[in-house]
């Protein structure tokens, strides 16, 4: 699947979101806070998941 360069920033950034907040989530198991980052890294992969697909349905050189 070949991809435009702004699908790759828009990818990148939502990882490194999803990683600081499953990193914090690690770094604090048990404690309420650690549930809260882990949901909301699971909101943000479903975003991602969202906006790339709209990215790569609208995209002349993506699609």
């Amino acid at each position: 699947m070949k991809t435009c360069q702004r699908f790759s920033r828009i990818k990148s950034g939502y990882e490194q979101d999803i990683t600081f907040l499953r990193s914090h989530s690690e770094r604090h198991e048990g404690k309420p806070s650690a549930k809260a980052s882990a949901k909301h890294a699971a909101g943000a992969k479903r975003a991602m998941a969202r906006a790339l697909n709209r990215h790569y349905e609208r995209c002349p050189e993506c699609g």
